[in-house]
This record gives C-alpha cells, sequence and structure tokens, in this order.
C-alpha cells in the first residue's frame, strides 16, 4: 500500500472518532443545558442525514436504488424507534451507564437470531456474553444517578436496535443493496414517521417546541449535532468499505474507553470503585467475543478456500 493511502485510512479513522465521540457529548449537553426536545432532535438528524446522502448520490458516492415502500416500512420504523430511545437513554442516564447499556444490544442480537431465526453460537461466544451482562449490571447497580426511567429506555433502545441491526442485514442481502443505499431510502421515511408523531409528544411552536425561540447556540449545536450524526454514518461506511469489519470493530473499543472516560471528565459523573470493575469486566467480554469471533470467521474463510 502507499503511503498516500495509509494517510487516508488514518484520517477516515481519526474522523470517525470524533465524530462518535462528539455526538454522544453534543446530544448530552444539548439535553443538559438547553432542554432541546428529544425527538425533535432526532427529526434534525434524519433530515441532515437525507440532505447528506442526497448530495452524496449526487457527487457520485454512491448510486441509489428504488426500492418498494412495503419492503422497508417496518425498517424505517424501527430506525425511528432505536434513534429515539438511544437518545432518551442518554438523556435519562450518565453517560457510562448509557454507553454500557448499548453493549447489551451484542447479547440481544444473539439472542433474537438463536430464537427467531434459528442462527447458532459456539459456547465460547455464548460465555462471553456472562462478563459483558454481569458487567453492564453492576455499573448500572452501583450508578448514584440510576433511575428507573433511564433504565427503561436504555432497555427499550437495546432490544429496538438489536432488531433493527438484525434486519439491515437481512434486508441488505434480500433487496441486494448496500447500507447507504438502504439508509438513503429509509431517512426519509423515517423522518415522515416521526413528524406525524412529534406534535403528540411535543411541543412543535412555542416554548420548549422545535420552531421555538432558541438561542442561537442552541440552535448551532442543534445543526452541529445533526451534521455529525451524518458524518459518524459516513466514516463508518468508509472505513468499513476501505479496510475491513474487523478494523472497525476493534477500533470501536477504543472509542468506547474514551467516550466513558471523557463523560466522566466533562460531566463530572462520579465513579465507584465498583462501577470501575463493572466496566473492566464488560470490556473484558467484549474483547474476548471479538477475539473468538474473528477466529471463527478465518477458520470459516479457510474452509471456503479449501472445498474444490
Amino acid at each position: 500500500m502507499s503511503v498516500s493511502h495509509h494517510w487516508r485510512i488514518a484520517s477516515g479513522l481519526l474522523v470517525n472518532l470524533l465524530a462518535s465521540i462528539c455526538i454522544v457529548f453534543i446530544n448530552k449537553w444539548i439535553y443538559v443545558h438547553h432542554s432541546f426536545p428529544n425527538m425533535s432532535l432526532t427529526l434534525v438528524h434524519f433530515v441532515v442525514t437525507w440532505l447528506g446522502l442526497y448530495l452524496c448520490q449526487k457527487m457520485g458516492v454512491f448510486c441509489p436504488k428504488s426500492l418498494p415502500t412495503t419492503k422497508v416500512l417496518l425498517l424505517a420504523l424501527s430506525f425511528c424507534g432505536f434513534v429515539v430511545f438511544t437518545n432518551l437513554s442518554l438523556q435519562n442516564n450518565t453517560i457510562g451507564t448509557y454507553q454500557l447499556a448499548k453493549v447489551m444490544t451484542t447479547p440481544v442480537i444473539i439472542i433474537i437470531q438463536t430464537l427467531w431465526y434459528g442462527k447458532t453460537f459456539s459456547l465460547k461466544i455464548k460465555l462471553t456474553l456472562v462478563p459483558i451482562t454481569l458487567g453492564v449490571f453492576l455499573n448500572s447497580y452501583y450508578d448514584v444517578k440510576f433511575n428507573a426511567l433511564g433504565m427503561t429506555f436504555a432497555a427499550l433502545g437495546v432490544f429496538v436496535t438489536s432488531l433493527y441491526q438484525v434486519w439491515v442485514g437481512a434486508k441488505q442481502h434480500e433487496l441486494q443493496v448496500n447500507s447507504m443505499q438502504l439508509l438513503y431510502y429509509q431517512a426519509p421515511l423515517s423522518s415522515a414517521m416521526l413528524l406525524t408523531v412529534v406534535p403528540f409528544f411535543e411541543p412543535v411552536i412555542g416554548e420548549g417546541g422545535v420552531f421555538g425561540p432558541w438561542s442561537l447556540t442552541a440552535v448551532t449545536m442543534v445543526l452541529l449535532s445533526g451534521i455529525i450524526a451524518f458524518s459518524v454514518n459516513l466514516s463508518i461506511y468508509w472505513i468499513i468499505g476501505n479496510t475491513s469489519p474487523v478494523t472497525y470493530n476493534m477500533f470501536g473499543h477504543f472509542k468506547f474507553c474514551i467516550t466513558l472516560l471523557g463523560g466522566y471528565i466533562l460531566f463530572q459523573d462520579s465513579l465507584s470503585l465498583n462501577q470501575g470493575f463493572g466496566i473492566l469486566c464488560t470490556l473484558l467480554g467484549i474483547l474476548a467475543y471479538t477475539h473468538f469471533k474473528l477466529n471463527e470467521q478465518e477458520v470459516n474463510k479457510s474452509k471456503l478456500v479449501q472445498r474444490p
């Protein structure tokens, strides 16, 4: 590989690192300091993401593909659900609890694929779920800012996110599209769905509404949040396309640690010894899961190569 290629890879990883961390901190800042309505913020993210993808396809980054609406309707609905619930989790929990709760997506995906899709997993993979789950439980139990509402949103976010990720994989295979083609089609659908729901849960005009008398700082932060959310999606696609899912997966562990550390520094979230043990336990479980999963993938590749 040329030096310029290595620099492009490094730049892509850096953009994803900064965007992934910033989106968590900026959203938390918006909730804490401006009390911007959650669903309205999600709607802004969807609209900016669609506009960004529209510009990308005009520049030839990807080629859009026409899809039947009925085929992606449920996917678009789950897209709304997982973003809204994860943002509500961030709004009502500390960043540490929010971040660790997201890790539970892996065990839930395994359960869904086992029960409903008949997929099998090795005993080693299943055993890694024990330290992951135990670590999340310990962190949540000893979190001094623990609240039932926040954990309810976290649990709903994990469940809907898991469904969405399983369905995305199935739909990409069924419709023969890549992630950007699918997101380009479902983003406006999700925006339309959320637009019809927002007035029933949040004010639209006036104090506290999306079109309320917000300060210039609040408006700037919200728009910046939308742009960064789009950058996260785009950089994920670019990294996987130019490296591999393995590189992105391993890079994700680094982001996980930095986001946790940043949450405790920027928002002065307290961290007990038991919580620290819980975080370490979860991180070890994630690393073990990744190690065993990668080994299985290598074995499967070798078997395919050896076939006549």
